[in-house]
């Protein structure tokens, strides 16, 4: 209880409370108010947050993973951004893995009391096979979760880079970790329902972490995402978008490309630009470490 007491994240917000009187609209307009001191928290913790993009992007290069470990909203969270990386990306599954304290059954219902063993956490790792080369971030609003707290001590005698992403300032689990991701948006508006700003901000910052990962080992082509895996009509259409941006072709000389490629946009790009073959570009992407701008810069100076 004391402990409670000394974190930011369980505070009661002087600012609501009357929330529970008000009209409806009065109770959103608390809630947004309270949301908008979400970005600026994230802002003050950029450079943190450079620092974990960049050792990701170290362990991406050798061929390790990023792992990302929590409990509760925390940990769906972690699993939601992991879920998406391979048809965002095109990486394959396992680049980066969502790991949430009770299994995937907690993922679709409460199973709250699964993070207080800090034992599975370690046991979660051990089951993925973590090597010294993968980084691993510790999710916790709290700071003090022991399903994380097991996990990031396991990580770090692995000698893997661990990550602590929390809410409150001189977490647990800062004190752990290599790098301390801490942004604070002060109580919620319902004391200690952290999934509010909380968890806004968290998915923020994970939101961070991958994108800006993704774009430094060269997933993306200026703003467009060029390794994406079109693995149904929203995703195809958007394939096709792609490379009529990028090369000023007609929807149907994107769709011959594309199909040519097996619809791998960067080849599909390189070919239009270049009017190389299949084959060529291939190589000529490989040669450029999967860098598309390279490629073309090489190919076209």
């Amino acid at each position: 209880m004391s402990e409670l007491d000394r974190l930011v994240s369980e505070g009661r917000n002087p600012r609501t409370m009357d929330i529970d009187l008000l009209p409806t609209i009065d109770v959103l307009r608390k809630i947004n108010d309270e949301d908008k001191v979400v970005p600026a928290a994230v802002e003050k913790v950029v450079p943190e947050i450079a620092a974990a993009v960049d050792r990701i992007v170290l362990a991406f290069q050798k061929g390790a993973r990023l792992v990302y470990m929590g409990a509760g909203t925390s940990g769906r969270l972690g699993v939601l951004d992991a879920s998406e990386c391979p048809p965002t990306f095109g990486v394959p599954e396992g680049m980066v893995v969502g790991l949430i304290a009770g299994g995937p059954d907690a993922l679709v219902r409460s199973t709250e009391g699964a993070e207080d063993d800090p034992k599975m956490g370690a046991r979660a790792l051990q089951e993925i096979g973590l090597t010294s080369n993968d980084v691993v971030v510790g999710i916790a609003v709290s700071g003090r979760t022991p399903y994380v707290i097991g996990g990031l001590n396991y990580a770090k005698q692995v000698g893997a880079t661990t990550v602590a992403l929390s809410c409150n300032p001189a977490s647990t689990i800062a004190g752990i970790a290599d790098i301390a991701i801490s942004p604070v948006v002060g109580p919620e508006v319902l004391a200690g329902s952290t999934r509010l700003k909380s968890g806004t901000a968290q998915k923020l910052v994970l939101n961070m972490l991958t994108t800006a990962s993704m774009i430094r080992i060269g997933k993306s082509y200026q703003n467009l995402m060029v390794d994406l895996n079109p693995s149904n009509k929203k995703l195809v259409a958007r394939a096709i978008r792609i490379v009529m941006h990028t090369t000023g072709c007609t929807a149907q000389q994107a769709k011959q490309v594309l199909a040519q490629t097996g619809n791998d946009v960067k080849l599909a790009i390189l070919l239009t630009i270049t009017g190389m073959g299949v084959e060529e570009a291939r190589a000529a992407l490989g040669k450029a470490g999967g860098f598309l701008r390279k490629a073309i810069s090489d190919m076209t100076t």
